[in-house]
């Protein structure tokens, strides 16, 4: 049985508590709500020759705030996610370009297409350093409050 007293905004704010991951929230599917519709419009070969033929005259027909133009035209797939955007939607764009998803991967990671793909090969990316920012935080606490302890079972003082 669900707890009908729950906090639904506190539930939903965990999710941006966890380093480098963007959950795809109702929240953030109506902000990309547009975002998402210009980069499925990409599905169809006249539209991707007219996007290719002028970005910011393709964009100017969509109802996008400027950080969403912005992030299209230089390619910023993390600020596309930031701005709503939903990965699956926003392939048509680097697909549109030629990329692969490998590519686009490498470049939200900060990696070339060669690096990220090595680095997946290799097993992935360490989970280590990568959990909940207010866990670590209240790791910290709790293993600085068990050295004082400790520290006053042994008898030292600071």
């Amino acid at each position: 049985m669900t707890n009908p007293t729950r906090d639904i905004a506190a539930y939903l704010a965990q999710f941006d508590d966890i380093p480098g991951t963007r959950v795809y929230t109702a929240r953030r599917a109506r902000q990309g709500y547009h975002l998402n519709q210009f980069a499925m419009s990409l599905m169809k070969a006249d539209n991707r020759e007219r996007f290719k033929a002028d970005e910011a005259a393709y964009l100017s027909e969509w109802t996008l705030t400027q950080a969403q133009k912005a992030a299209v035209l230089a390619r910023d797939y993390n600020a596309m996610l930031d701005e709503g955007g939903n990965i699956y939607f926003l392939a048509k764009i680097f697909s549109t370009d030629g990329r692969s998803f490998q590519y686009a991967a490498g470049t939200m990671t900060g990696m070339t297409q060669d690096e990220y793909a090595a680095m997946m090969l290799a097993g992935g990316r360490s989970p280590e350093g990568q959990r909940s920012i207010q866990a670590a935080l209240s790791m910290n606490a709790e293993e600085a409050l068990q050295a004082e302890l400790d520290r006053s079972a042994d008898g030292e003082s600071r």
